[in-house]
């Protein structure tokens, strides 16, 4: 007799149960290597760019002296500088130097800023650093950012922005918008914030450092936003070797 040949068995299948598919290597995606940074000619045009646009760039909180200016920038942390400039308005003319904090109080103090975040630990630091700077510096405020990095509360950032805007110190205070934008137009590819003010003050001319922070900050709060750009609008659209540039709407 002929051999019977057999159909392959037939495993019955889970209703709705779907067959299952051969696994397929796929391949890691490819990493995308940021662009190289600008070249100094095409920074040096940016930053005339800037001036050009606007001599004279100021920042957004509201002060009366360095002692005020450092306070509101330690209260800035976390917070936007229109709420710090609410909680302050009242704030400053009952307490605008170290000793008539220490007078207001902590309690006090903590009626005038209970609207920003994080308010009980910023208090505690504005009535520590109050108390340093009339105990060790008669009441003054250090124009040294090594000194002031001792203080409650007072980190390279805030340092540096009081040095740069009370003295004149040509200091660049990285903030969020600062490393967004250098490491997106870029003007150098770096880590930390630390990295990216050691980057920006080696690289940007003096003809142009002392605004450099107040022009960064400004250029990302309101063009260089961090969800969408508004290349569009952007003054310096054509220099920038951002990728992914929008378009309007």
């Amino acid at each position: 007799m002929p051999e019977l040949k057999r159909s392959p068995r037939r495993i019955p299948k889970t209703p709705g149960e779907s067959p299952a598919k051969p696994t397929v290597a796929r391949r890691p995606a490819k990493a995308v290597r940021p662009p190289k940074p600008v070249d100094q000619a095409t920074l040096v045009e940016i930053f005339r760019r800037f001036h050009a646009e606007n001599p004279e760039p100021k920042g957004e909180l509201d002060y009366t002296n360095p002692y005020t200016l450092l306070v509101a920038v330690a209260l800035s942390a976390q917070s936007t500088d229109v709420g710090v400039n609410k909680a302050t308005r009242a704030l400053f003319a009952v307490a605008d130097t170290p000793q008539k904090m220490l007078d207001l109080g902590e309690e006090g103090l903590r009626e005038h800023v209970k609207t920003l975040n994080f308010f009980n630990t910023k208090a505690r630091n504005v009535m520590a650093l109050a108390r340093r700077l009339v105990d060790e510096f008669g009441g003054e405020v250090p124009d040294s950012v090594e000194i002031l990095e001792t203080l409650p509360g007072v980190g390279r950032k805030t340092a540096s922005v009081l040095v740069n805007v009370a003295f004149g110190d040509p200091r660049i205070a990285v903030d969020t918008h600062i490393f967004r934008v250098t490491n997106r137009i870029p003007f150098a590819i770096t880590r930390t914030p630390l990295e990216t003010q050691v980057a920006l003050e080696a690289r940007i001319p003096d003809a142009y450092r002392l605004h450099a922070h107040h022009w960064l900050i400004l250029h990302g709060r309101y063009v260089c936003k961090a969800r969408k750009p508004e290349c569009w609008r952007c003054l310096i659209a054509d220099l920038c070797r951002y990728p992914d540039k929008t378009l309007p709407g």
